[in-house]
């Protein structure tokens, strides 16, 4: 009885622990971000002092300052319609938080803290579920560089933390919970939608048909109960995330827009985003079956849901947008399949690196641009960049190659979660 007594104080001392390490973490991010929060950059700060933000400047393009409602009220004429490019959940995520930066009656500071604020108890959420998975190794995820520069960069956050959750449930056999999860993470951002594959398939091994389904069903259910009302309601509205994203050409953080580059030498890529969809596609779908033939003909029985790590990647690799903050869906996988110090060292590194290489490029181009608040700005060139770029690309291949080539008794050793999915569908 003491034992077990001292192992759950332990254990709660670690939770602790984890936590607070996320948050001193957070408050990095939040310390960097602070010089942008204002919304005045007239002085080119969001770049000068590397302190850029996407809440602050959609809090005005998505029209969220006055009453309007996502999808259901039209974009201002004046706007170009160029509004509600995001998924419904994320969408009023944001309208939530500019009711509640309104109720503060402080504009683009308010908006940004409370969202700050939110996105922080999202990543306080998934360091906990990470505990609850792998103890530790939840360090992986809270001492993450990349969770301090990118964590109020954007709105992932939230995808990830009911990713995070999905997979705790998944692996107490709690199918239904699971795919509930991420059918509302898929309707935050679309990536959770692809963790249905590698969770499927290790029902599938398990011979557990009713759980694959319940996962398939209950993620749809979930995902059109959130989606199916605004696609009926406002269906030309609604269905612009998916319009922006088939029609926008490759994001200058992709291995596509590096590719384009080198080719055509301008700044731009005139390249067909159709084809370059197409390729994608067809890249993705290779390379990750060649990955899991290589790691299915060396461990034949490995555990299938680990396989949500080198799909993230190949996906990040070889989709058109690559955007900075992408990097936070890895950072809980490395915790869960591949807690390899050395890679995640190096990982960490070469992200840090396009971060900084990505806004000092951006102060540049704004310079040849013509733009006034950087008239005597330097900046690195764009092959700098790049550079960083393709040694995060490259770092992220051994990372598949680790994965792919792991043996199975160093499989075993590292990706032993403390809860682990049981033949019998018992959990825990």
């Amino acid at each position: 009885m003491q034992g077990e007594s001292t192992k759950r104080a332990a254990a709660g001392l670690s939770v602790v622990a984890i936590l607070l390490a996320t948050v001193v973490t957070l408050s990095i991010g939040a310390a960097i971000k602070h010089r942008c929060a204002s919304g005045d950059w007239a002085d080119g700060r969001q770049y000068r002092q590397l302190c850029y933000s996407d809440i602050v400047p959609l809090y005005l393009s998505e029209h969220l300052s006055g009453s309007r409602l996502p999808f259901l009220n039209p974009c201002p004429v004046s706007a170009g319609q160029q509004c509600d490019e995001y998924p419904v959940l994320t969408m009023y995520f944001m309208r939530t938080t500019a009711w509640l930066s309104a109720w503060t009656g402080k504009g683009f500071f308010a908006f940004f803290y409370w969202n700050a604020a939110l996105l922080g108890l999202c990543a306080l959420v998934t360091a906990w579920a990470l505990h609850r998975m792998v103890g530790d190794r939840a360090l992986y995820f809270a001492l993450a560089p990349s969770l301090a520069i990118y964590a109020f960069v954007n709105w992932d956050l939230l995808a990830v933390a009911l990713a995070a959750l999905a997979t705790l449930a998944f692996l107490r056999d709690r199918d239904g919970p699971s795919g509930v999860l991420l059918g509302l993470g898929a309707a935050a951002k679309a990536y959770p939608a692809l963790l249905l594959v590698p969770f499927i398939l290790e029902r599938v091994r398990q011979r557990r048909t009713g759980g694959a389904t319940s996962l398939a069903v209950w993620a749809a259910i979930a995902y059109g109960a959130v989606n199916l009302p605004f696609a009926l309601a406002a269906r030309q509205q609604w269905q612009r995330f998916f319009l922006f994203n088939s029609r926008r050409p490759p994001d200058w953080d992709s291995m596509w827009f590096v590719a384009c580059n080198r080719a055509q030498g301008s700044t731009g890529c005139s390249w067909s985003s159709g084809l370059v969809n197409w390729l994608s596609l067809v890249t993705f779908v290779m390379a990750a079956v060649a990955i899991w033939w290589i790691r299915r003909s060396r461990q034949p029985n490995f555990p299938r849901w680990t396989f949500g790590f080198p799909l993230l990647v190949v996906f990040l690799l070889t989709n058109k947008v690559y955007s900075p903050q992408y990097s936070l869906w890895l950072l809980p996988w490395f915790a869960l399949a591949l807690p390899n110090p050395w890679l995640f060292a190096a990982f960490e590194a070469a992200d840090v690196a396009v971060f900084i290489t990505r806004f000092s490029w951006f102060g540049r181009l704004s310079r040849d641009l013509g733009q006034a608040a950087f008239a005597r700005y330097g900046g690195v060139p764009i092959g700098a960049f790049q550079v960083a770029l393709v040694i995060r690309a490259l770092v992220l291949v051994a990372c598949l190659g680790a994965w792919a080539l792991a043996s199975e008794r160093g499989a075993n050793r590292d990706v032993a979660p403390l809860l682990e999915p049981s033949p019998s569908g018992a959990g825990p």
